[in-house]
């Protein structure tokens, strides 16, 4: 067996997620990809709906199943500018992640899952859709300023071998 593992800090495994502007929105020269830093944990949902419904001919339910509600999903410790933007005017890295969900922007994503051996046996989770769901919080148990995030997919994911997103 090969399980999949993310090898926190070993840069060739572990997983990480890439974001870039899709249709380079603000005119850009460069449309760069981010790679989003300090995840503390990441999900890849995949939410298939079922429409239920009852007969007067039948004590039991049926179901149908129908289509699904894709997102990434996860927490992160917020690095400034990455979250806020760094002002280089180079794509998403200029707004950052929460100008991205400000602005709707419609963005690529990419989730290497990490690997199995040696760097070269990770599946890659590729797509479209918004940032949403960003609620940055600090405490005192916490004194860095952590956020979840979604990324809410349009349509359907893609898993290859390869990096789709460049």
């Amino acid at each position: 067996m090969a399980y999949i593992y993310p090898a926190p800090g070993v840069a060739t495994k572990q997983a990480t997620l890439v974001i870039k502007d899709k249709n380079n929105v603000g005119g850009y020269t460069t449309n760069a990809i981010m790679t989003v830093p300090a995840m503390q944990d990441i999900t890849q949902g995949n939410a298939k709906d079922v429409f239920t419904w009852t007969q007067l001919d039948n004590t039991g339910k049926f179901n149908l199943p129908t289509t699904s509600a894709n997102s990434i999903s996860g927490n992160l410790v917020l690095e400034k500018d990455t979250f806020y933007g760094d002002g280089s005017t180079d794509g998403i890295q200029d707004i950052g992640i929460q100008g991205a969900q400000t602005q709707s922007i419609y963005v690529d994503f990419e989730l290497y899952t990490g690997d199995s051996s040696d760097g070269t046996e990770g599946k890659f989770i590729s797509g479209s859709g918004y940032i949403t769901g960003l609620s940055p919080t600090v405490s005192s148990d916490s004194p860095v300023w952590v956020s979840p995030f979604t990324v809410t997919v349009d349509g359907e994911y893609t898993i290859s071998d390869t990096a789709q997103v460049a």
